[in-house]
């Protein structure tokens, strides 16, 4: 049908069919609009298919399909659902039993104090070892985190970002105490350090030291570390701090061309490095729009790297992500809920394109997951994966007038944001200004005023709410010995290890951190090596970076 032929065909169903429907039964809302505020029509044809050449092919530029020609039909996403608890020991158990139930790669999560830097003896670690995440203060830790499993035959992603680079060195350290080529690792760190001063919360340094630690990370791992991904660009705990999905995205994006032109500016060509950048995205809540973010994310990547940076390599233009279930969408309330919402939130991670998935555990809004939660939520992925079908065909919602539409809709969207951002100065002075942390503050109160009035329906809580039901749910508890144990193997290493070496190394990373052309990798591997703590590394860089302070945004 030519597209006169669609238009007037349209117009006589306008005016027949659809006028004599809302004459006898008006719809139920003046208008509609996805989650991120799109407006949505009611009914789309082929006169809102962008053209096909924006659509393409899996596998080929813009990668609009996917960035494989055959996606799950080689392999399926990898299943890497997160853990990390206690210490090495208790998250090297919990790692054994994914395993056992099926789980492809392994995903750590870090402890607070480790996350911040501190050691697990420090006055302010106090009370949190071990409880949000694993605790890993030296290389013996870490050892005791990964003891008999294989890194040159793991994937494992590292969720770290303040210290990443130290992490980075244990783990490069720990491959190489044990005989392995650093070569042969595989995996990802987080180092998305941007992201945090935009919505996590979680640094150490000012900005600018923060972004030269990353730049260090990223440009080593370059040379070093060829099947390694040196950063995991993300945008989901920006989601999760409140931002919509277009906003989610636009940042993410913001933040990746600073990385971009970090490691261009330190010497590297772009088709050096682009290739193991990665992203991390969340799957919200609104499933078409989340399918078409993905979309849009794997074109405006290959656009901007092929046109902006000058890649060559469809390597540099294939946006490859990690996708994780949104836990500010999990409630409390009817936890059990929850099993849907993250089956949901996963399909559209699969129908968008990812290439790995974590699937929230349904008791997470009380405390980290149980293994029966950890265990529906890897059988979740399984069941997409094995049971349902919807990974034999790539795309399988190419095509769609409605998913086409609106991908190339949030892609005007965010095009819009990346040149408001520009006009500002670009990404690191509108990140010292506040810009992104006001946006996100903006629509995060939205998002709980419309929650609040039920204008968002969140079923079992403001509908098909149960007044005075009690919940019960068995929780994943912490050893409280943990904290004891974890503090007494990092004191024992002080006092066994060779200290004038440690210092010696300490001395000379704070001398090096003041020359920002050296690259800090070296010789925090050696300093690592030599069993300085972390918050030891951490520590003596203050006395050269000095530490951020944020300017709170309301």
């Amino acid at each position: 049908m030519a597209d006169d032929d669609v238009k007037r065909a349209r117009e006589q169903w306008e005016s027949a069919e659809l006028r004599d429907s809302l004459a006898r039964r008006p719809e139920s809302e003046p208008e509609w609009r996805t989650l991120s505020g799109i407006p949505v029509q009611r009914v789309y044809t082929p006169e809102d298919l962008p053209p096909f050449e924006e659509i393409g092919f899996p596998g080929k530029h813009p990668f609009t399909r996917g960035a494989y020609p055959t996606m799950y039909r080689a392999r399926p996403w990898t299943m890497r659902q997160l853990a990390g608890f206690g210490s090495g020991e208790d998250t090297n158990e919990r790692f054994r039993y994914l395993i056992r139930q099926g789980q492809s790669a392994l995903s750590v999560v870090f402890d607070m104090p480790t996350l911040m830097g501190l050691d697990s003896d420090h006055p302010r670690s106090q009370g949190e070892v071990g409880r949000e995440g694993v605790a890993v203060d030296t290389v013996d830790d870490l050892a005791a985190l990964f003891d008999g499993i294989d890194l040159t035959r793991t994937s494992v992603s590292m969720t770290i970002n303040p210290t990443a680079w130290i992490l980075l060195a244990m783990y490069v350290a720990l491959a190489q105490e044990r005989g392995n080529d650093p070569a042969a690792l595989a995996g990802t760190a987080q180092a998305d350090i941007l992201k945090e001063y935009m919505a996590e919360k979680e640094w150490i340094y000012p900005v600018r030291p923060s972004l030269r630690l990353v730049r260090d990370l990223i440009v080593w791992s370059a040379r070093n570390l060829p099947r390694y991904n040196p950063i995991s660009i993300s945008g989901y705990h920006i989601s999760e701090a409140g931002a919509s999905s277009v906003q989610e995205l636009a940042f993410t994006l913001c933040n990746a061309l600073v990385y971009l032109d970090e490691g261009t500016a330190a010497g590297l060509h772009v088709d050096e490095f682009a290739p193991r950048l990665t992203f991390f995205f969340a799957a919200q809540q609104d499933f078409f729009e989340e399918v078409a973010k993905f979309r849009a994310a794997r074109r405006l990547w290959a656009r901007i790297v092929k046109e902006r940076y000058g890649a060559k390599k469809p390597e540099s233009m294939r946006l490859k992500f990690h996708c994780q279930t949104a836990a500010a969408a999990l409630t409390r309330a009817e936890p059990m809920n929850n099993v849907v919402r993250v089956a949901l939130q996963a399909l559209s991670a699969v129908l968008g394109g990812a290439q790995s998935l974590h699937t929230n555990g349904f008791d997470e809004s009380y405390a980290i997951p149980t293994e029966e939660a950890m265990r529906v939520g890897l059988r979740t992925q399984q069941i997409l994966a094995e049971e349902t079908r919807v990974a034999n065909v790539v795309d399988p919602l190419g095509g769609s007038y409605y998913v086409e539409s609106l991908t190339s809709t949030m892609e005007r969207e965010v095009l819009a944001i990346l040149d408001k951002v520009a006009s500002l100065g670009g990404t690191v002075k509108a990140l010292e200004e506040n810009w992104f942390q006001r946006q996100i503050a903006d629509n995060a109160y939205e998002t709980l005023r419309k929650r609040a009035s039920g204008e968002h329906a969140v079923v079992g809580v403001n509908r098909h709410a149960e007044p005075g039901r009690q919940e019960r749910v068995e929780i994943q508890r912490v050893d409280p010995e943990t904290e004891r144990r974890q503090i007494e193997r990092t004191q024992r290493v002080r006092r066994t290890r060779d200290n004038r070496q440690v210092r010696e190394l300490l001395e000379e990373l704070a001398e090096q951190a003041r020359d920002p052309a050296v690259n800090l990798m070296p010789v925090t591997i050696e300093a690592v090596k030599a069993r300085a703590t972390l918050g030891e590394i951490v520590e003596r860089l203050k006395d050269v970076f000095g530490t951020h302070t944020e300017v709170p945004v309301l």
